[in-house]
């Protein structure tokens, strides 16, 4: 399998907690029904606190003349975006704890960390995508197709076999 010297996992991100997790590419398939419904949530808390901002910039423009309703609606909204914003990080901490990270946020990208020819790479997915077609080295999204060598049951099973680091 040239190019994927085991595609195995070596740290899912910078910042994750799961550094030594490794991650196949049939794992990464399995664990899609609960990463697309945080996908999801990420996506509805990007959208929300979108409208949110805005609203928020609208009434501050105005904030000097607005009326009682006006102004208790902007404090309301400083609380609504508090609330999301805590909702939104606790959606990214249960990636981190899965050992996957959100490689782009604006589409809700999510990388299933691997590693390809040595290098720290990630399997890529976002929702609607039916399974994990794509990889990526780290730092870069420019998302290459998974070569089909890479996922036959037997690549599958010599992945398994890659000792795992300890901590």
């Amino acid at each position: 399998m040239s190019g994927s010297t085991g595609r195995r996992a070596s740290g899912a991100s910078e910042h994750s907690g799961a550094e030594d997790s490794i991650l196949t590419w049939g794992k990464s398939n399995v664990m899609l029904p609960l990463v697309d419904r945080i996908a999801q949530d990420i996506l509805a808390h990007q959208v929300r606190l979108t409208e949110l901002y805005t609203e928020r910039e609208s009434l501050d423009r105005q904030r000097h003349s607005l009326a009682w309703p006006e102004r208790a609606r902007r404090y309301r909204i400083g609380e609504e975006i508090t609330d999301i914003e805590n909702s939104l990080r606790g959606v990214l901490t249960e990636l981190d704890n899965l050992g996957l990270t959100l490689l782009d946020p604006g589409e809700a990208l999510i990388g299933f960390p691997t590693r390809v020819n040595e290098r720290k790479a990630f399997f890529t997915w976002k929702s609607g995508e039916t399974k994990v077609l794509f990889w990526t080295y780290a730092g870069e999204l420019f998302r290459r197709s998974i070569p089909a060598q890479w996922t036959t049951h037997e690549a599958e099973e010599s992945f398994e076999k890659v000792p795992r680091k300890s901590r």
